[in-house]
């Protein structure tokens, strides 16, 4: 079981790295070119940005309700196959419409790949070994940002050609996840028993698990749509030095991986004060910094985005201990929707006052954020 469970964990982290850090994230990324290529406005690209967010939406209300009927392997496998098709889709785009459909589609992936990948690990994974494994493969978003640099540094201009080999590499990585996820009749000893929903729907800690999430998703949404593009047009960056910005930003993603480990030593309500304040400044940093500094914000925002996402992760399997994907499905929807009206919104504040001030409200959005601490099993209620 032990080989089966390191199996399990690198699948499930590439999925996620395939997903979250190339399917939706990469839009950021390549946002000045796609800018460019489309003469997209500031609210235009944050809309194609929200319909991503949307499109996740859906998709993880599909995967939360299908996940305990269908098995974790089946909607895993659905998620890279979004991946793919999405992808490919924006890499063959000629029109707005095209690109944006192919970020809702590629968005989608996102929804479908969480909740059944924290069910697998739910059910498969020892009671003692669950929250570090499940803070892992959470951690594959920043394995997937930081990979997605390099390949844009490669193909220079060509940001098509990126997206081919986005889309190729989530190919593989769907055929080893439909051999890497258990069966749905596969559990672990010690597993939980499933539940399709759980009741009640809203238990002890769940308010404040899902406004936690909202916000957070609203304060991060800066940096991961217009993070780059600040980075150049009043950070003084070139366009490569910030692809490697980006690299670093993924790079230090992956520190989120020893998450749970962090929560369970210094308690979950430092955890996430010390997460929000950082996300809140590194945020104000995109907006006043300038030259190497952009790249400490870059390093500080990429791990504590995933270290806040790890947090709701957690809290949401400890809300929901008997539906793990509920949980995690209810936590990430939420963490979507505030995504989903950030981004549009970041981009009109925008275009009527300036980049620096819509980054600044992000930030203070952030900082609103430490009071509202989602409870977890550590916290002892």
């Amino acid at each position: 079981m032990t080989v089966r469970v390191s199996v399990l964990a690198a699948a499930g982290l590439s999925l996620i790295a395939v997903t979250y850090g190339l399917a939706r994230f990469a839009y950021g990324l390549f946002l000045p070119e796609l800018r460019d290529e489309f003469e997209l406005g500031g609210g235009t690209a944050g809309a194609i940005a929200a319909s991503s967010y949307v499109g996740y939406c859906v998709a993880i209300v599909a995967a939360t309700l299908l996940t305990p009927r269908w098995g974790a392997r089946l909607v895993a496998v659905a998620a890279g196959l979004a991946a793919v098709a999405g992808m490919a889709l924006i890499a063959a785009a000629a029109t707005t419409a095209v690109l944006a459909a192919g970020v809702v589609i590629a968005g989608s992936s996102t929804g479908l790949a969480s909740p059944p990948l924290a069910d697998a690990v739910a059910r498969w994974v020892s009671a003692d070994r669950r929250s570090r494994i499940q803070t892992v493969v959470n951690a594959g978003t920043g394995l997937g940002v930081m990979v997605s640099g390099p390949v844009a540094l490669l193909v220079d201009a060509s940001w098509r050609t990126a997206w081919w080999v986005f889309a190729a590499t989530a190919a593989v990585v769907t055929a080893w996840t439909a051999i890497a996820v258990p069966r749905r009749d596969d559990r672990g000893r010690d597993a939980p028993t499933a539940k399709k929903l759980p009741s009640p729907l809203l238990p002890a800690g769940a308010p404040r698990l899902l406004a936690a999430a909202a916000v957070a998703g609203l304060a991060s949404s800066a940096v991961w749509t217009f993070g780059r593009e600040i980075a150049i047009a009043t950070g003084g960056l070139s366009l490569q030095a910030s692809t490697i910005m980006w690299i670093v930003l993924g790079a230090a993603g992956l520190l989120a991986a020893f998450t749970g480990d962090l929560a369970a030593r210094v308690g979950p309500t430092v955890a996430w004060s010390a997460a929000t304040l950082t996300l809140a400044a590194a945020t104000a940093c995109f907006a006043l910094a300038a030259g190497p500094a952009i790249f400490v914000a870059a390093a500080a925002f990429g791990a504590v985005y995933i270290a806040l996402t790890g947090l709701l992760l957690l809290s949401g399997t400890h809300v929901y201990p008997d539906a793990p994907a509920f949980g995690v499905g209810a936590a990430f929807l939420l963490l979507a929707v505030g995504q989903a009206v950030g981004a549009p919104l970041i981009g009109v504040a925008a275009d009527l006052t300036s980049q620096p001030t819509a980054f600044l409200t992000a930030a203070a959005a952030a900082a609103a954020a430490v009071a509202l601490r989602p409870t977890t099993a550590a916290a002892g209620r």
